[in-house]
């Protein structure tokens, strides 16, 4: 009974590896072509100013209402 059993994990064993195996060389065997080259980057710095330039204005935008909330009497 025990001969059985370490002989089905050799078997086992066997089909993993040969899966391995061929499921790694197996598409390496047909002719593939190469990857395209990536793409150039789209962006020129434009969409890094447009983003320092929203950081400012919402800067700007907290500032004024700081100052603006200051200046209103709470009594009235």
């Amino acid at each position: 009974m025990a001969i059985n059993g370490s002989s089905n994990k050799v078997v086992f064993g066997f089909f993993a590896a040969f899966a391995l195996i061929f499921s790694i060389f197996l598409p390496t065997v047909q002719a593939q072509q190469p990857f395209a080259p990536a793409p150039a980057p789209a962006s020129d710095g434009t969409t890094i100013d447009q983003g320092i330039a929203y950081v400012l204005m919402l800067l700007a935008l907290a500032v004024t209402y700081l100052i603006h909330s200051a200046d209103v009497p709470f009594g009235v």
